[in-house]
């Protein structure tokens, strides 16, 4: 201790603290939630939903120090078992908080550092379906039918109109939507990347938000509740079906269709971008904060538009260019 510049006297209280109580599995990942995860991590209750249910009731009271790799290795087996891109998230996090405690020295332990996610899970697909026009014309009128209960009906009309995250809409709260300004203020707590993301209301959608909000003001919840985000999605993956498709598609999709389809339109990448909630690329981020409010606008009104026309709703329209098949 001496030659490393150390107090004797302190680094054998130290030692003994953590003799005689070590910092757990749990203790070492709940502190990089409490003083990271929280204001940095998107859909951070989802991931402690996980923890509690795979990791805590196997490993969480062990002492970090104790935890081997192949103890980690047997929850990650029996996560992968159900949901492989679930094991390699959950991994993948777990590993980041390790590290967080490490360079913190609030805890040590190196197990996680060798493993891969290919070595515990799987990555997630990027995917590559995006609906044609005549789907998209098809889920678009379907909405105004009773094809969906209004809770699912409400969340596709802002998936489709905004290309927002499902987690975004799910989680807003009417206070985000500002009609005076027609801005809608997605905080940065909902955000997956972690700065809030603002968004202008198109004329076309303001009475149908408005009644919304008349409709579930109690709850807090421009939804009318908080639907958890495993229901959401499960959900979203059988609307493809209702709709007769011959391919699947999951509400993920609703924001790459969008992304494509206003870059088709002429709309330009950099709008594109801001629309789906992504930092600018490079030194744009640094320099670059405008928030291209006037051309978010027009590209969401031509798309509002665009919507009308694919669900039949206006007559003696050809539409150029457009893909049916």
């Amino acid at each position: 201790w001496l030659a490393s510049g150390k107090d004797p006297k302190l680094q054998f209280n130290l030692d003994m603290q953590e003799s005689l109580k070590p910092v757990t599995v749990r203790e070492a990942i709940e502190y990089w939630i409490e003083n990271y995860g929280r204001d940095n991590r998107a859909g951070i209750d989802k991931l402690i939903a996980q923890l509690n249910k795979y990791i805590y009731p196997n490993i969480g009271n062990m002492a970090l120090s104790d935890c081997e790799t192949r103890y980690w290795l047997k929850c990650f087996d029996n996560i992968k078992k159900k949901s492989p891109v679930s094991a390699g998230y959950i991994f993948q996090l777990c590993k980041q908080a390790l590290k967080f405690c490490r360079v913190r020295k609030f805890a040590i332990s190196n197990a996680l550092d060798d493993l891969t996610i290919p070595d515990v899970g799987k990555l997630q697909n990027k995917g590559d379906r995006v609906l044609t026009d005549n789907e998209l014309g098809q889920l678009w009128r379907s909405i105004s039918t009773n094809t969906y209960i209004p809770y699912y009906s409400n969340l596709l009309i802002l998936l489709i109109v905004f290309g927002c995250r499902t987690q975004e809409a799910r989680l807003s709260k009417y206070s985000e939507w500002d009609f005076d300004s027609m801005l809608w203020t997605v905080p940065k707590e909902h955000s997956k990347s972690g700065g809030k993301i603002i968004r202008p209301i198109p004329e076309y959608l303001k009475p149908f938000l408005s009644k919304l909000i008349y409709e579930n003001y109690k709850s807090g919840y421009l939804l009318g509740e908080l639907k958890d985000s495993v229901t959401v999605a499960q959900y979203g993956t059988r609307v493809w079906k209702k709709l007769g498709h011959t391919e699947k598609w999951t509400l993920h999709d609703l924001r790459r269709t969008l992304a494509t389809k206003l870059n088709d339109m002429g709309i330009a990448p950099h709008v594109v971008e801001q629309l789906l909630g992504h930092a600018l690329p490079g030194i744009m981020a640094i320099y670059n904060k405008s928030q291209y409010l006037p051309e978010k606008l027009d590209a969401l009104n031509k798309w509002c538009e665009r919507l009308d026309v694919l669900a039949g709703n206006y007559e003696n329209v050809v539409l150029i260019g457009s893909k049916t098949a």
